[in-house]
């Protein structure tokens, strides 16, 4: 997705079949399992279905050329000699510029891999990007503690504190109170910068650069790139 695109302005024409766009929509969003690369994309059009216009299709259009261009692109898992828990979070403040709410974002590992990863708007109004960050931390928490209980059903325990990556001082500090995950010392959060964040392609559009270093990262390869 254009970093600089505006999907929210309602100058352009409606499109005329807005079926299409919602058949086109629905299948990216199910190929949203296997490639977290166009996950925050196809959230964002997806929020469009009701009534969407010309730039949105245009939109559309672009991850489909993405896609075309690259279908053997996707996650490759390796043996990496441990099955810890791991989580990247992030938010993306007051992305939608209709209600000014914050998008969610997180990818976790295990093993080094990866194997979930979510980009959701929040049901709220954030009044700051540490509340937005700090939103975005409780439902990462959430899904590493399921991961634990899952991995533990499995016979794989890890008694050590899972780490967060958070690119947010503010939002850490507020997650260290009693009440919290960290305090019981299920979660350790580490703070890792902005160009580090993981999770930044699940909460906004980045530059081309960025976003081929963090899929990288990510562990997705393509089999048909040439060697």
């Amino acid at each position: 997705m254009e970093t600089n695109i505006d999907l929210w302005r309602d100058d352009t024409s409606l499109l005329d079949d807005a079926a299409r766009y919602r058949r086109l929509i629905g299948k990216l969003i199910y190929l949203t399992v296997t490639r977290p690369d166009i996950t925050f994309a196809v959230g964002v059009l997806s929020r469009f279905m009701h009534k969407p216009r010309e730039v949105h299709w245009t939109a559309a259009l672009k991850i489909l050329a993405y896609v075309k261009s690259c279908p053997g692109k996707g996650l490759l898992y390796k043996k990496h000699g441990h099955t810890h828990i791991s989580a990247f979070s992030d938010a993306g403040y007051a992305g939608d510029m209709r209600d000014r709410k914050s998008t969610s974002g997180f990818c976790t590992f295990v093993g080094g891999n990866l194997v979930t990863w979510r980009s959701k708007k929040q049901d709220v109004v954030s009044r700051s990007s540490a509340e937005a960050e700090y939103r975005a931390m409780a439902h990462t928490a959430c899904e590493m503690v399921w991961l634990r209980k899952f991995m533990t059903e499995l016979g794989f325990v890890q008694s050590e504190p899972m780490p967060m990556h958070c690119d947010n001082q503010s939002a850490i500090y507020i997650a260290q109170n009693p009440v919290d995950a960290w305090e019981k010392k299920i979660v350790s959060l580490t703070f890792t910068p902005s160009s580090q964040q993981l999770a930044d392609i699940l909460t906004k559009a980045t530059s081309s650069k960025v976003f081929s270093t963090i899929c990288d990262k990510l562990g997705m390869v393509d089999i048909y790139a040439p060697a």
